[in-house]
């Protein structure tokens, strides 16, 4: 029997099968600890600047989950009431920066986290929907004392559809309905058809079994990046303000239950004709701030379509360079917006 002698070409030729899945096996027993780590990662530390908001704000309880909202009390001698609608995936906190000026022109201020949101709880499993968020506002304005009272309805992005909601059943004189006086809507995806919700969005609404991986692999870098790309590019947030933002989505966990929130998307198409034939046949005053530069509801194909459909309502189209989020973009110009709509009737 012959023996074949080493040579340095069998030094450096590739290991076996053996030794390959050896050294995967190394990797991935040093991986685990790491991924587990870093899925527990705690919560940021509340900013002042959100401890502030929260500390000045209360809470009720909604079927047995606490929510948060905030109110003011402001111009002495009017009775003019609105609540703050926000969007997603953020909070209440959203409309910090046009809180002091509405505060001079209206009685009461109030805001709210959905459930879900921001510092409201975040149960789950849960079947989050527009309709529940919807009956929250209500029971909210309960709590408040103004079920008799008109009030007016300011919205953003997710805030919109639960504003066409309210709408729908006050149209419809439903019980418990809210009395309202306007609604005035911002930057929403209230059509589907010209609705580009972002490539995270659409992950994780339609991941299924792997939601709950991908949420929790969610963090502040893949958070910001796609913040950072619904703003305009002379009015991107601040890293505080996107910390704050982020704080806010991680506070009891809430990233844990964003593919289950995520679920408006397919509801905002399945009841497309309830919500937008709320927004066509009311006589309620109505009226539409719009940042153009928006890419989720991009122009001229959202605000075209709009007008054509929505020809009772008034628009506000700031300046080109203004995208998803106007209020927080340019805030005298939304408020302007707003007021030169409230006081035209």
């Amino acid at each position: 029997m012959t023996r074949r002698s080493s040579t340095s070409e069998d030094c450096c030729a590739p290991p076996g099968p053996g030794r390959m899945k050896e050294w995967w096996l190394q990797v991935g027993l040093l991986c685990v600890p790491l991924i587990a780590v870093y899925l527990h990662i705690p919560p940021p530390q509340l900013s002042p600047a959100l401890q502030g908001w929260r500390t000045t704000g209360a809470s009720f309880t909604f079927k047995g989950h606490s929510i948060f909202y905030r109110e003011s009390f402001g111009v002495l001698g009017s009775s003019d009431v609105v609540i703050l609608l926000h969007g997603f995936p953020t909070s209440s906190y959203d409309w910090h920066k046009i809180w002091d000026p509405l505060s001079q022109r209206f009685n009461r201020v109030i805001a709210l986290d959905f459930l879900g949101f921001g510092f409201s709880d975040k149960p789950r499993p849960h079947r989050y929907s527009i309709f529940e968020q919807a009956s929250v506002v209500e029971a909210l304005a309960s709590h408040l004392g103004l079920s008799n009272q008109r009030v007016n309805l300011l919205s953003h992005d997710y805030g919109d559809t639960v504003a066409l909601e309210l709408l729908y059943r006050s149209n419809h004189n439903k019980t418990g309905h809210l009395m309202i006086n306007s609604v005035c809507l911002s930057n929403g995806g209230i059509f589907p058809e010209t609705y580009y919700p972002r490539f995270l969005q659409k992950l994780l609404k339609d991941s299924g079994f792997l939601s709950p991986v991908l949420t929790r692999l969610t963090n502040f870098l893949l958070f910001s990046r796609g913040m950072r790309e619904v703003f305009g590019p002379y009015t991107q947030p601040s890293e505080a303000e996107l910390w704050d933002m982020w704080t806010g989505l991680r506070f009891s966990d809430g990233n844990l239950v964003l593919d289950s929130i995520l679920q408006y998307i397919n509801q905002r198409l399945k009841h497309r004709e309830r919500w937008v034939g709320a927004l066509t046949s009311t006589l309620i005053p109505l009226h539409m701030i719009y940042g153009p530069l928006d890419p989720v509801n991009p122009h001229p194909q959202f605000i075209s379509l709009y007008r054509k459909l929505v020809q009772r309502s008034t628009v506000s189209i700031l300046d080109e360079h203004i995208s998803h989020y106007p209020q927080l973009e340019d805030p005298a110009g939304f408020v302007n917006a707003y007021l030169n709509f409230f006081n035209s009737f």
